[in-house]
C-alpha cells in the first residue's frame, strides 16, 4: 500500500514540476560526467592542483550547457517515445556545448587543462542523459500498466514491422484506453523473422499466421486481432494481407492514410475496419496546391450537380481553397439543402449560395450567372444510371446535353473564365444513350473557340474518369446493402470489369486538371487497372466476415442493356499524350464546329419537343458515328443503314449479343 501511495505521489510531482525535474536531472547528468571525466583521467586519484581545474570546469559546464540544452529545446518530449532522431539531437546538442566549454577553459586555464577530459565529458554526458530518458520512458509504460492493470486487453498482433507498426507499438504501450497488448509481429519479410522491435518479436509473415495463433492458443493466449500497419501497401498486399487473417478467422483492422493520419485527432480514432477502398491500393495523388488556389481563391466559383456524389465532394475541396463566393447549384431541393447545411458547418466564413435551378431553363441559368457574377464553373450535373436513359431517352438527352449547352453558351457569353465538365469512360466508343449524351457533352465543350478578339474568352475543357467507389447508384453500396440482407449479391457477369477510384481522388484530379491546357481539351484521368466485379464482391463479402457462395451467394443476372464487359477511357484513334501530373492524360480530338453544333442543337429542339425516341437515335448517331445503337434501338437505324456500317466498321461491337 505504502509503495503504491509512493509511486501515486512521485506521478503527480512530475506532472505538475515535469520540466523542472528534466533540468534536475540534465544538471545531475553534467556533474557527474566532468566529475567521472576527471576521475577516469586520473585513475580515480585527483591530485590537488587538479581539483581546483574540476571546480572551474564544473563552474563553466554547469550554466553553459543547461543554456545550450535548453536553447536547442532538449528538455522537451521526455514522456514521449524514443527515436533515434532524439539521440542525434542530443549528441548534436552535447558536441556544440562541449565545443563551447573547451573555448572558455583554453581561455581560463590556458593549456594545462588536460584535453582528454572533454571527450570523456562528452561520451559520460551523452550516455548519461540518454539512460535517463530511456528510464523515464521505460518507468511511463510501467506506470500505464499499473494503472490500467485493470482494464481486459485484447491480445494483438501487428500486421508489418516498418515505422507506422513500431509507433503503433508505442501508442498501444502507452494508451490503455486502446484495451490492446502486443504479443508479436507480423511482416511477410522472411530476412525479418525472429527480429524484434521495442523487445517484441517478429513471429513470421501471414502464411504463418495459423501455426502462430494455434502456438498462443496451446500457451492459453486467444489472439483477439491482428492491425495491419502498412498505410502505404498495394492492393495486393492488402488483399494478400487480409485473406491470411480471414483464413485464420482473427478480426482484422487497418491503420488509415498518411491523409487521414494528419486530419485525425488520435490513434484510437484511427484504427478503423478495413474497407474496400483498402483493397484497391490506389497510391495517394500529389497535387499542385498552389496552380488549384490560385484558380480558385478569391473567385466565385458555382458547382452544378453540387447535391450529388460528385458535385458534393467537389464543393467540400473547392470550399477548401476559400473562394471569394461559392455557388452550390441543383435542381434537387433535398440534397442541396443536405450539401449547403453541411459545408455552413465546416466553413462558418465562407459565403455560400444554394440555388435551385434546372440547368433545362436557359433563362434562369443565366440568371444565375449573371446575379452572382460567377468566374468558374465545374458542371457535374447530369443523369447518369444507364438502364434508366436507356428507356428514357428524351429526358437523358435533354437533362444531359441541353442542360449542358444552356450552361455552356451563357458562361460563354458572360465572360466565364474557365469551364470544367465532368464526362465519362462510357463516353467512349458509347454503346448506350447515356453515354452517346456524354460524348455530345464533350463535343459541346470542345466546340467553343478558345481565342477571341478582346482577348477575353472562356476556357472550356472536358474530364473523363470511370466508376466512383460508393457514389450514388454504384455498385459498392448496392452490394453492402445485399450483403447486409444476406445475400444474394448481384453480379451482371462473370468477365465484367470496370475502372474505379475513389470519390475524393477523383476530385482532387478534376481540379488539377483545371489548372491545364488552353480550352477544347478532354483529359483522362489514371484509373489504374480495371477491376472484375466479381472479384470486387467477394471481397467485400470477405470484409463482411461472411465466406463467398457459401454464406453469401454471388448469382449472376446478365448484361442489362446498353453495358459492355469492358469501359475504356480512350478510343483506339485518339491521340493521348502526357501532362505535368503522372495521373493525367490529354487528347485534342477532331473539333465539330460552332455552326455544326448549332444547327444539330436547333433540330434536337425540335425532337425533344415531339419526344420522337427513335429519331433522336439517328440524330445522336449524326455526330457521335462511334455510337454502337444496340437493343431495342437498333431499328431506329433501320432506314438508316449508312450510319450502321459505318459504326460497325469502324468501332467493333464490344458487348454480349
Amino acid at each position: 500500500m505504502d509503495l503504491s501511495r509512493n509511486n501515486r505521489f512521485f506521478e503527480s510531482l512530475a506532472a505538475r514540476h515535469r520540466r523542472v525535474l528534466v533540468f534536475l536531472a540534465i544538471a545531475f547528468c553534467i556533474v557527474m560526467a566532468m566529475t567521472g571525466a576527471f576521475l577516469l583521467r586520473f585513475d580515480f586519484a585527483i591530485p590537488a592542483a587538479e581539483v581546483q581545474r574540476l571546480k572551474l570546469a564544473l563552474a563553466i559546464v554547469i550554466p553553459l550547457k543547461l543554456l545550450v540544452l535548453y536553447v536547442l529545446r532538449i528538455d522537451r518530449g521526455w514522456w514521449s517515445a524514443v527515436h533515434s532522431g532524439d539521440i542525434l539531437r542530443i549528441a548534436g546538442a552535447n558536441v556544440l556545448a562541449s565545443a563551447l566549454i573547451a573555448a572558455l577553459v583554453a581561455y581560463f586555464a590556458g593549456t594545462a587543462f588536460p584535453r582528454s577530459i572533454y571527450l570523456i565529458d562528452l561520451v559520460l554526458c551523452l550516455a548519461g542523459i540518454g539512460a535517463i530518458r530511456l528510464l523515464l520512458r521505460a518507468y511511463k509504460e510501467a506506470s500505464f500498466e499499473r494503472n490500467g492493470v485493470h482494464l481486459r486487453k485484447n491480445a494483438v498482433l501487428i500486421y508489418g514491422s516498418g515505422d507506422s507498426g513500431a509507433k503503433l507499438l508505442s501508442e498501444i504501450r502507452l494508451n490503455p484506453k486502446l484495451g490492446r497488448r502486443v504479443v508479436g509481429f507480423l511482416d511477410d519479410d522472411p530476412a525479418k523473422k525472429k527480429d524484434t522491435v521495442y523487445g517484441v518479436t517478429i513471429l513470421g509473415g501471414g502464411k504463418d499466421l495459423p501455426e502462430i495463433a494455434g502456438r498462443f492458443q496451446r500457451q492459453g493466449t486467444r489472439i483477439d486481432e491482428i492491425l495491419i500497419a502498412m498505410p502505404s501497401a498495394t492492393g495486393h498486399q492488402m488483399r494478400q494481407a487480409v485473406a491470411y487473417c480471414r483464413a485464420s478467422e482473427i478480426a482484422c483492422k487497418t491503420l488509415p492514410s498518411i491523409d487521414e493520419i494528419l486530419t485525425s485527432k488520435g490513434l484510437e480514432s484511427q484504427i478503423r475496419d478495413i474497407v474496400v477502398e483498402d483493397l484497391l491500393g490506389r497510391e495517394p495523388v500529389e497535387l499542385n496546391e498552389a496552380g488549384i488556389r490560385e484558380g480558385i481563391y478569391d473567385h466565385v466559383v458555382m458547382v452544378t450537380g453540387a447535391g450529388g456524389s460528385i458535385g458534393s465532394e467537389l464543393s467540400r475541396q473547392i470550399a477548401g481553397f476559400q473562394p471569394r463566393k461559392l455557388i452550390l447549384l441543383d435542381r434537387s431541393e433535398s440534397d442541396l439543402f443536405r450539401i449547403d447545411l453541411d459545408l455552413r458547418s465546416k466553413f462558418p466564413n465562407l459565403d455560400i449560395t444554394a440555388a435551385i435551378c434546372d440547368l433545362i431553363d436557359a433563362h434562369r441559368t443565366e440568371d444565375v450567372i449573371v446575379m452572382h457574377g460567377v468566374e468558374s464553373v465545374f458542371h457535374a450535373a447530369a443523369y447518369k444510371h444507364v438502364p434508366l436513359m436507356e428507356a428514357h431517352p428524351i429526358e437523358a438527352a435533354r437533362n444531359n446535353i441541353v442542360g449542358t449547352w444552356n450552361l455552356a453558351r451563357a458562361s460563354c457569353h458572360y465572360n466565364v473564365k474557365r469551364f470544367v465538365m465532368i464526362s465519362s469512360d462510357k463516353a467512349v466508343n458509347p454503346t448506350n444513350i447515356m453515354g452517346a449524351t456524354k460524348r455530345l457533352t464533350e463535343l459541346i465543350a470542345s466546340s467553343f473557340p478558345n481565342t477571341s478578339p478582346g482577348g477575353a474568352y472562356t476556357r472550356f475543357s472536358s474530364v473523363r474518369f470511370g466508376n466512383v467507389l460508393a457514389s450514388n447508384g454504384s455498385v459498392v453500396p448496392i452490394f453492402q446493402k445485399q450483403i447486409a440482407e444476406g445475400g444474394p449479391v448481384t453480379v451482371t457477369h462473370p468477365e465484367v470489369r470496370r475502372y474505379f477510384m475513389t470519390v475524393r481522388e477523383a476530385v482532387q484530379l478534376v481540379l488539377q486538371a483545371s489548372t491545364m491546357g488552353n480550352g477544347s481539351e478532354v483529359f483522362v484521368l489514371d484509373m489504374g487497372e480495371p477491376v472484375k466485379i466479381v472479384d470486387l464482391a467477394r471481397n467485400m463479402i470477405r470484409l463482411a466476415g461472411r465466406v463467398p457462395d457459401q454464406d453469401i451467394e454471388i448469382k449472376f443476372t446478365g448484361l442489362r442493356p446498353g453495358e459492355k464487359l469492358f469501359e475504356e477511357l480512350i478510343t483506339s484513334d485518339e491521340y493521348t499524350g502526357p501532362t505535368h501530373h503522372q495521373k493525367i492524360r490529354i487528347f485534342r480530338g477532331q473539333r465539330t464546329d460552332m455552326a455544326t453544333i448549332q444547327s444539330w442543337i436547333g433540330e434536337l429542339q425540335r425532337i425533344l419537343t415531339a419526344r420522337d425516341e427513335e429519331r433522336l437515335i439517328r440524330h445522336l448517331v449524326e455526330l457521335v458515328p462511334e455510337y454502337q445503337v444496340g437493343g431495342q434501338w437498333r431499328h431506329a437505324l433501320a432506314s438508316h443503314p449508312d450510319y450502321i456500317r459505318q459504326s460497325l466498321a469502324l468501332f467493333p461491337r464490344r458487348v454480349a449479343g
